[in-house]
């Protein structure tokens, strides 16, 4: 179930990214720091993962993942992935 919050909150992040910067049509080349930020200072990310992560450490698992993401061999939807894979690395 955690998982599922947690994909939930990352395309809630997704849509609102997109809205902050709309004037770029949602390009950011460093959104992996503002998702970050969002997720830990204004999500329920940390309260689902019972501690709060480390924003630079969220940051680098994003580009990480994004990086594996992106060489196409992962079938789920990116939010799933980006969930199972954050979940696992912040296990309390």
């Amino acid at each position: 179930m955690t998982g599922d919050a947690v994909a939930d909150l990352l395309h809630e992040a997704a849509e609102t990214h997109h809205r902050v910067y709309r004037i770029t049509d949602g390009e950011d080349p460093d959104w992996a720091t503002w998702y970050a930020n969002w997720l830990v200072e204004l999500s329920e990310l940390p309260s689902l993962l019972g501690r709060k992560p480390v924003r630079s450490e969220l940051t680098y698992l994003l580009v990480l993942l994004d990086k594996e993401f992106s060489e196409g061999s992962v079938a789920e939807p990116w939010e799933q992935y980006y969930a199972r894979r954050l979940t696992d690395a912040f296990a309390a």
